[in-house]
């Protein structure tokens, strides 16, 4: 009779574990199927960004520098979800790809979205690797790309840059510039890109850029960030990825003068931690 109530005991305990797991999972794809999230993590001196669409599509772009990515990853994604469908590389700094191999290892990634900019970094050359093994699909990052995140929902990433004229520029210039679009809201992310080439692309798709969110190029360094690029533009949030007391002094004084001018909201990851906005496609939330 002892060991009856002994297993009846665990079989409680197990239909109560399920039942929990139940609401929870319930809450969360209720929560997913009405929004469009787009979370900064704080990576320290480095980007990245998840992005999951409502249909439960999911992408990130970049991987920061190191491992920390990983638990950014784990306080946003349940933990039972162990694939992300894409992975979009700006560009192969360390500051961008240092936590690559560590995404790559623990997650089960369908696609890769990349310029065919090489590094002979170690973390460059692990993730070349690991792609190769696990036979990644590779897809060259380019003007005119358009990836579909919620074809019922008409969600889509478009890639402005590089283009045809982007080949003698360097590694932070050619950097993969995107813009995230769901119905009246966009983001829109710049990589390290500095003044010159967002003076560029404002020349080239000048009605194209209005967002409701920046990502600012190069954690806020004064290379990047000009007053026609914030114009055209016209962010309501700035976000800044950046480290606390980094060594580079990010963000520049220039920077935060430039962004005031304009009365955006600056976000840092440094001051905020994971910095997350959810969309139905008519409004913004920051939460």
């Amino acid at each position: 009779m002892k060991e009856f109530y002994k297993n009846l005991k665990w079989y409680f305990l197990i239909l109560l574990f399920m039942g929990v797991m139940f609401i929870w999972y319930t809450i969360f794809q209720e929560d997913k199927e009405n929004y469009l999230m787009v979370a900064f993590l704080d990576v320290g001196q480095g980007d990245a960004i998840f992005i999951e669409a409502p249909n439960g599509n999911q992408i990130l772009i970049d991987a920061g520098p190191n491992r920390k990515v990983l638990e950014e990853l784990g306080k946003i994604m349940p933990f039972y979800d162990r694939s992300i469908n894409m992975v979009i590389v700006t560009h192969p700094d360390n500051d961008h790809i240092g936590g690559l191999p560590s995404v790559l290892e623990n997650y089960k990634i369908d696609k890769i979205i990349k310029s065919d900019r090489k590094s002979d970094t170690p973390n460059f050359q692990a993730s070349e690797k690991i792609i190769e093994e696990t036979k990644i699909e590779k897809i060259l990052g380019k003007r005119g790309l358009k990836i579909i995140l919620d074809n019922k929902k008409e969600i889509y990433l478009k890639i402005l840059l590089p283009d045809k004229k982007s080949n003698e520029w360097n590694d932070n210039d050619f950097s993969l510039v995107t813009q995230l679009i769901y119905g009246k809201n966009k983001f829109l992310m710049t990589g390290d890109i500095s003044q010159s080439i967002e003076n560029y692309l404002t020349y080239i798709d000048s009605d194209e850029l209005d967002s409701d969110v920046l990502k600012i190029g190069h954690h806020g360094s004064k290379t990047s960030t000009s007053e026609l690029f914030i114009e055209k533009v016209s962010p309501e949030y700035s976000i800044i990825s950046v480290e606390k007391d980094n060594n580079y002094g990010h963000p520049h004084q220039e920077t935060l003068d430039t962004l005031n001018k304009f009365k955006t909201k600056i976000l840092s990851t440094a001051e905020e931690g994971v910095i997350i906005f959810k969309s139905n496609g008519e409004k913004l939330y920051l939460k």
